[in-house]
């Protein structure tokens, strides 16, 4: 679950692979392109199913968002209290966070890559990431205010992990690339890391998904507001569509550990 000529996180900006691209803005070149090679700036970077697993991503996700918002918007969300920010803001977050994957993942040229790489932190970092903070304060907050126990539950255990393991997240990936990765060295010391950054998205996601599922499957709340063939499909259904479409688009070769 993340740079720009002037090293902004948002901002147009290229994959760490690409920091020859990093120049001062108005200084940037266009690569001569060889003879007989002009193909290769053309070519799709789409296999087959690629467009296919990203709507069914996108689409599952979308789902899950409308379920939610319904399920909180249509039983009277003010005597819920401060929990009537948590449902909403963390499947919105997942929905951004699912586009912020899907549309990095199909890139594999440089210029792909650096717009790619933009879309991706501002979804990531400037969107997904304040929403399912402020979601999850929000369910703290009313837990405490009412004075009752915190991490009582499976989902709230996986929650609590899944949020340390974020913050964790964006700041190896924002490290690795902002001002040229100098929090981790700068060079190919960050270039290093991104693929760690890359792998532990990978494994972080589905542990959402996995939260997610246990929140709106299992839960009381989810019980008594949703009814049971939604609820499946929203909560189980729905996650499994959305981690099998991308993981269909992984490109393992792009870490490169081997």
């Amino acid at each position: 679950m993340p740079t720009s000529s002037s090293n902004r996180p948002g901002s147009a900006q290229a994959n760490p692979e690409d920091y020859e691209l990093l120049l001062p803005q108005g200084q940037q070149q266009e690569p001569p392109t060889p003879m007989g090679q002009e193909e290769q700036f053309i070519k799709s970077e789409y296999r087959n199913g690629d467009l296919m697993a990203n709507y069914a991503a996108l689409c599952a996700s979308l789902l899950t968002l409308i379920v939610t918002w319904i399920a909180i918007f249509s039983n009277n969300p003010t005597e819920a209290g401060w929990f009537a920010l948590h449902p909403p803001l963390q499947v919105l977050a997942l929905f951004i966070f699912t586009y912020g994957i899907l549309t990095l993942q199909p890139t594999s040229q440089p210029k792909t890559k650096a717009a790619g790489l933009s879309r991706h932190q501002v979804a990531m970092f400037m969107l997904g990431l304040p929403f399912i903070t402020i979601g999850s304060f929000a369910v703290w907050y009313n837990k405490y205010s009412k004075d009752k126990a915190h991490l009582v539950s499976w989902h709230g255990v996986f929650g609590f992990i899944c949020m340390l393991w974020l913050y964790a997240q964006v700041a190896l990936g924002g490290g690795s690339v902002w001002f040229g990765g100098a929090a981790f060295g700068g060079g190919m010391k960050a270039k290093g890391l991104w693929k760690y950054h890359r792998l532990s998205g990978y494994i972080l996601f589905p542990l959402f998904l996995f939260t997610v599922n246990l929140g709106g499957a299992w839960s009381g709340w989810a019980e008594k507001n949703t009814q049971p063939g939604m609820r499946f499909i929203a909560y189980s259904v729905c996650p499994a569509v959305v981690l099998a479409s991308v993981y269909w688009r992984v490109r393992l070769s792009k870490m490169k550990f081997f």
